[in-house]
């Protein structure tokens, strides 16, 4: 387990699976897209580059954030809340402060997937069929540890069961973690960084949104190429 994508090592992605989490908002959302039938996710690293990719795709949507807050110009933000049945079909065109980061810093991995509580068991079972050894990668915030993140992560392990070996004490800790906030994961979220910058801006909608358990089965599968896009795990389609 890799609590900062600035941590990441080369032997904790090569040939393995990398699953990444950005509870509050970046996986989340990405589970929610797919789950509503968005069919592809286009990953950029700036806000700048999702507006110039504007114009290349100009039937796609340019979502994400730039702290918490929908940057000018964009279709939409980085509220899960936010994708319903008009964005079925779409392309999303994505940036956010955390969670593309993350997500880019794992290319080269066999594979990647992205994670939340939304989709923990559909991610573990993602997991259980690869057949290899799995890093969960954290996107933190800002560059320090994210409490929910960890819970997200320590979600899929908890999924996993007795069928995994824990290299770690993170991964333990994570884990345990994730139990004992179980009960109340709404109210756990609030505690963190992240949910602090959440209702200071007048999204906390998106953090009950987030501590949903297993309420999506559509898991983000990163495929390779410039620039990476993420589909449906198990779901293949040829980029016009």
């Amino acid at each position: 387990m890799v609590l900062l994508p600035s941590e990441l090592k080369a032997n904790q992605s090569d040939r393995r699976v990398v699953v990444v989490f950005d509870v509050l908002r970046a996986t989340t959302t990405i589970a929610a897209a797919l789950e509503t039938g968005v069919e592809q996710i286009l990953i950029f690293p700036d806000v700048e580059s999702v507006r110039r990719a504007k114009l290349e795709y100009p039937g796609a949507l340019s979502c994400g954030e730039q702290n918490c807050y929908r940057p000018e110009g964009f279709d939409l933000g980085n509220s899960p809340g936010d994708l319903g049945p008009a964005q079925v079909g779409k392309t999303l065109l994505m940036s956010t402060t955390n969670g593309t980061k993350a997500i880019l810093a794992a290319k080269g991995a066999a594979r990647i997937l992205t994670g939340a509580l939304v989709n923990a068991r559909a991610a573990a079972k993602e997991v259980r069929q690869s057949s290899m050894d799995v890093t969960l990668l954290c996107a933190g915030t800002n560059g320090k540890l994210a409490m929910e993140d960890v819970i997200g992560a320590g979600a899929l392990i908890g999924c996993l069961g007795d069928s995994v070996e824990l290299e770690s004490d993170a991964a333990i800790i994570a884990r345990e973690l994730s139990q004992s906030a179980a009960k109340d994961l709404a109210s756990v979220l609030r505690l963190g960084e992240g949910g602090r910058n959440l209702i200071r801006a007048e999204l906390e909608g998106d953090i009950e949104f987030a501590a949903r358990r297993d309420v999506f089965t559509a898991v983000g599968e990163v495929e390779q190429g410039e620039p990476i896009r993420i589909v449906r795990a198990g779901s293949r389609i040829s980029l016009q």
